[in-house]
């Protein structure tokens, strides 16, 4: 069945005199006659079987229907662009598009990256915010890195890290008595993480404390906006002491009481099963699982 899908070359007409409101100023941007520019709209305009303009002397105006349309065309001819200059783009090398935790990819995963580019130059890693499990069928996603339990339906999982939150604040709520005791944080504001919403919970019941206000408090779905809230005295928050380590070393951020969140979870590398053959994911994997691990050792060490 034929699409009912009206030529480009007129859309893209369309879309520049509806942006400019003139047939003259979109014939100069695309390098046409204003006749030629006329005829499309025309064309366009009887396929559609609307008026999108009315004209006049003074020029031309979109109608309602032409102003809707031609707003969901620009963001259309957007996509279009964008998914062009991605091809393009990708002539001369391969593309692994990337799915990541935010803060994990902003504090951990950037400043290493840099690393894997040397290694294998010919590979571009793009970086796109997902906080919670997808289906990697809906989206152009090659991998993703989530926290979790690895059970991902169709998919190869990589453990990277555990997270081991503890509890931090600033040091003016600590005062003078750090490190403060877990009844002493249990009085404090507790900020919550959206996607560990019974975080508190688990940590003061890991101390064999039951604390009725434990889910109370104000929720940010990243924990850089933990950390953020946090530096400004807006209460106490649990976060991995890895994703934070340069408001710690600066002292802006101090922990509260030494005690980490026991967890089962833990950072994956997700690719789906259709995937694992192509060699620059495979070359990422086995970067990423070994930079992880080293991390991991040096850190235990220290």
């Amino acid at each position: 069945m034929r699409r009912k899908i009206p030529s480009t070359a007129a859309l893209v007409s369309f879309e520049a005199a509806a942006r400019h409101e003139s047939f003259t100023k979109a014939a100069e941007e695309l390098s046409l006659t204003q006749s030629a520019i006329c005829r499309q709209i025309g064309s366009l305009e009887a396929f559609l079987s609307v008026e999108l303009f009315r004209r006049s002397r003074r020029g031309v105006v979109l109608t309602e229907a032409g102003l809707s349309y031609s707003r969901r065309v620009a963001t259309q001819l957007d996509a279009v662009e964008r998914d062009t200059l991605s091809v393009m783009g990708q002539q001369d090398s391969s593309v692994i598009e990337l799915a990541v935790v935010p803060t994990f990819g902003t504090q951990w995963l950037l400043p290493r990256l840099k690393d894997f580019q040397r290694l294998h130059p010919q590979v571009t890693v793009n970086l796109t915010n997902r906080t919670r499990p997808f289906l990697f069928a809906d989206t152009e996603f090659d991998a993703a890195i989530y926290f979790g339990d690895a059970e991902w339906s169709g998919t190869e999982s990589h453990r990277l890290m555990s997270e081991n939150p503890m509890p931090v604040c600033s040091p003016t709520l600590l005062a003078n008595a750090a490190p403060l005791s877990a009844g002493h944080i249990a009085e404090l504001p507790l900020l919550q993480q959206t996607t560990r919403p019974y975080a508190w919970r688990q940590w003061f019941t890991s101390l064999g404390l039951d604390i009725p206000r434990d889910m109370t408090g104000p929720r940010y779905e990243l924990f850089s906006m933990l950390a953020q809230a946090a530096m400004h005295d807006m209460g106490i928050a649990l976060i991995p002491p890895f994703l934070i380590r340069r408001e710690l070393n600066e002292g802006r951020l101090c922990i509260a009481l030494d005690h980490p969140l026991p967890s089962n979870k833990a950072y994956h590398l997700m690719i789906p099963e259709r995937k694992v053959e192509s060699a620059s994911l495979r070359a990422f994997r086995d970067w990423l699982v070994d930079t992880a691990q080293r991390y991991a050792t040096e850190t235990t060490l220290k």
